[in-house]
């Protein structure tokens, strides 16, 4: 009985402490685990706000191309009109009045198309950054979690620190893409209703 009274504080002694605990009761992890916690939160903020920034400049986008199309219809029909109602030739000599409002209007149209879509390319790399950050910080939070006072301080939130600041963006070489298509396309219907302009008033 004496044995077994010795022998069972013993196994008591030799139980390990669950991580979680660990860091409980020593201030630097449990410090840091609640600074990484705190900024994995600012992170899914700021992911959530950067997606809803994202929908809001592809509605503006899709308001571009919308606007283009009606406008350029409404044009076409109205030269139409005036020159079914006027026959002589008069406004033939006009046509480069329509014509230079179209063409103006096509340019700032691509132009402002084009810099919409180079923002919402912007904003998709700067969520890809965020959602690596995210990715990062977790798994540090998982090791933190999972070693408790075994997790190296100093290594692990040095090596964080590293991977966040020397992290390069692999410079791809620049192919074409849909936005550079989408251009090409609004560039060559531009040209076409010119064409269309000068068919309508002049013939």
């Amino acid at each position: 009985m004496g044995d077994q009274s010795i022998t069972n504080p013993l196994i008591m002694e030799a139980k390990p402490v669950h991580p979680l605990h660990q860091i409980a009761e020593t201030p630097t992890h449990k410090l840091l685990l609640k600074q990484w916690l705190k900024e994995e939160e600012l992170i899914l903020n700021r992911i959530s706000l950067k997606e809803t920034q994202i929908d809001g400049v592809r509605r503006e986008i899709t308001n571009l191309y919308c606007f283009f199309f009606i406008f350029h219809s409404t044009l076409l029909i109205l030269l139409f009109n005036s020159a079914s109602s006027n026959p002589h030739g008069g406004a033939c000599r006009r046509s480069w009045i329509p014509s230079l409002c179209s063409l103006l209007c096509s340019l700032g149209l691509v132009w402002a198309v084009r810099y919409k879509t180079d923002v919402e390319n912007h904003m998709e790399k700067l969520l890809e950054r965020e959602k690596e950050d995210g990715k990062l910080l977790g798994k540090c939070v998982e090791e933190l979690k999972k070693k408790g006072v075994e997790f190296d301080l100093l290594k692990e939130v040095d090596a964080l620190r590293r991977a966040k600041s020397l992290r390069v963006e692999a410079k791809a070489v620049r192919k074409w893409s849909a936005r550079d298509f989408v251009i090409l396309f609004f560039f060559t219907v531009s040209c076409l209703v010119l064409a269309l302009v000068r068919v309508i008033l002049c013939n």
